[in-house]
């Protein structure tokens, strides 16, 4: 069985390879829109989150449409996000704009290159996290991943991730050598932190809900400076990916709380959700108890 999809799985990704992206990005948003009307299941999460972020700003009509382009949008970033793993950085140019990467720092002298940590969420083709290295190639990028059930399909998903030339580490295995790289220097570290995760229980978009500590542990423990990351969708097959603003990891020379430079990175997520609230992945039960 796990032969079979494989061979499946692996035939749509060569069929997706070979489509111009405009074209994959159009299949993407109208399998996303039938989805849409598919799985209640799905639906009915992301019409609840939505719902209890935005009931006071937005009428039903407002926020099921706004969870139907959801759908379409999170279609559209699969689908490309297959399609743009392959391409080289001259290829992807004229679709992607990268900003902010300009102000991390250089390498001075002998000393080695400092590693960053990037405080990453599901915002739009978030795979592209890893071209932050197309524009500062004197880093490497580096995310942590958790290994798929099936040993065909995760194969697959790290052969077409590795062609960023990213870093992946599995959560539960590669802790020696994810330390290991980052002892070295000059990593830029993406870490996920829009999930529900135990250490932090804050607001985010006005409700309560679990945030998990890593992304300010890793900083503080390999002193390295503290980012969010994000990408936009500004048109059809077209991504905006920007290093946010940073965010303090110290107080008066001594380090801050884990809870609070969370906090921060928080506020920081929630900025981008509202800016444009499809971008972002709503399947989540963020808010869980």
């Amino acid at each position: 069985m796990d032969s079979l999809i494989y061979g499946l799985a692996s035939a749509l990704v060569a069929m997706l390879q070979a489509l111009p992206l405009s074209w994959v990005a159009r299949m993407g948003r109208a399998s996303g829109g039938l989805a849409f009307f598919l799985s209640a299941r799905y639906r009915r999460v992301v019409l609840q989150n939505l719902t209890l972020c935005f009931a006071g700003e937005k009428s039903p009509e407002e926020i099921r449409e706004l969870a139907r382009e959801n759908f379409r949008r999170i279609g559209e970033n699969y689908a490309c996000a297959i399609k743009t793993a392959g391409m080289s950085a001259a290829a992807l140019k004229p679709h992607l704009e990268v900003v902010g990467v300009e102000r991390l720092p250089r390498q001075t002298g002998d000393a080695p290159l400092p590693n960053v940590v990037v405080a990453i969420g599901h915002f739009g083709n978030f795979e592209l996290y890893a071209r932050f290295h197309d524009i500062r190639p004197d880093y490497r990028c580096a995310t942590t991943y958790r290994a798929l059930n099936q040993p065909g399909l995760n194969r697959l998903m790290q052969s077409l991730r590795r062609q960023s030339g990213c870093l992946f580490f599995e959560r539960r295995s590669d802790g020696p050598l994810l330390r290991a790289a980052m002892g070295g220097g000059g990593i830029i570290l993406g870490l996920l932190a829009d999930q529900s995760s135990k250490g932090l229980r804050g607001p985010f978009l006005g409700h309560d809900c679990n945030t998990g500590l890593a992304t300010a542990v890793f900083a503080l423990r390999y002193h390295a400076d503290l980012y969010t990351g994000f990408c936009f969708r500004v048109a059809l097959a077209r991504w905006r990916l920007e290093l946010g603003d940073p965010i303090a990891t110290h107080a008066n020379g001594h380090p801050r709380s884990s809870e609070d430079i969370m906090r921060d990175v928080n506020r920081s997520l929630e900025h981008a959700v509202r800016r444009d609230p499809a971008n972002w992945f709503w399947f989540h039960r963020r808010w869980k108890d």
